[in-house]
């Protein structure tokens, strides 16, 4: 057994450097049993602090995976979405999503990881309220009005809907000011991790809950420019101030 501190030291001496692509390398595994690199970073905590055999690494579907990983870290599901997701780029480098999540995720990493953990509390009747919200935003004519501008600038089909260019602004104006506050890499990956932790709940709402990154790393930009919250209102929070604070043993495992 071991734990995450142990665990990081070693990824970052290149000790047990995680394997990519997956939970674990089985037949390297097999070849030399204490070569703790066959093992991604999510394998590793899984296995070593988490006390899971090579073979059920072998066999376990990625969700549960990510699930356990999050349980163990004490994170959200999202954030140990981030972490195989790092981990499995070239240049990878998983401590830093740990120690260090302003680096992949911008100046708004806090408020982005709290908006994950958010996610995970949410129940069925809010998911299901999300998914309505998203829906009906997609279709109120209403929206069209308000959003003129900014569908213009999004170049939104003349012959799309109104409910169409509504939604394609709002995710345009989201878009370019995560991507003008923060740098390509942390947008993309916040995006990323919030789609694939929210689309096992609702859908529908997976979508949403990226949109809604988006908007909390460029919340100062589309403040300034007068543009209003249209994905983070969906799960609750009419803006990110609203969204409950990280307790304070996030990440700790007692």
């Amino acid at each position: 057994m071991a734990t995450a501190s142990e665990i990081i030291a070693r990824w970052d001496s290149n000790e047990g450097k995680p394997y990519k692509g997956s939970l674990i390398d089985f037949e390297a595994y097999e070849a030399d049993p204490t070569n703790i690199g066959c093992m991604c970073a999510q394998g590793q905590v899984l296995h070593l602090i988490g006390g899971w055999t090579p073979k059920k690494l072998q066999s376990t579907e990625q969700r549960k995976a990510d699930l356990a990983t999050a349980k163990l870290l004490n994170i959200s599901v999202a954030h140990a979405i981030l972490l195989r997701s790092v981990n499995d780029k070239a240049d990878g480098a998983p401590s830093i999503v740990l120690t260090h999540s302003e680096k992949v995720l911008g100046d708004q990493a806090q408020t982005v990881l709290a908006f994950w953990l958010h996610l995970d509390g949410m129940k069925k009747k809010d998911w299901a309220a999300a998914r309505a919200a998203a829906r009906a935003a997609a279709r109120d004519a209403a929206w069209a009005a308000a959003w003129d501008a900014a569908r213009d600038a999004a170049r939104v089909a003349a012959r799309a809907a109104a409910w169409d260019a509504a939604w394609a602004a709002a995710r345009a104006a989201a878009w370019d000011a995560a991507w003008a506050a923060a740098r390509d890499a942390a947008w993309a990956a916040a995006r990323a991790a919030a789609r694939v932790a929210a689309r096992a709940a609702a859908w529908d709402a997976a979508w949403a809950a990226e949109y809604a990154c988006s908007e909390i790393q460029g919340a100062r930009l589309m403040r300034e420019r007068g543009q209003p919250f249209f994905f983070l209102p969906m799960f609750g929070c009419a803006e990110p101030e609203a969204i409950p604070a990280l307790p304070v043993d996030y990440g700790r495992i007692a």
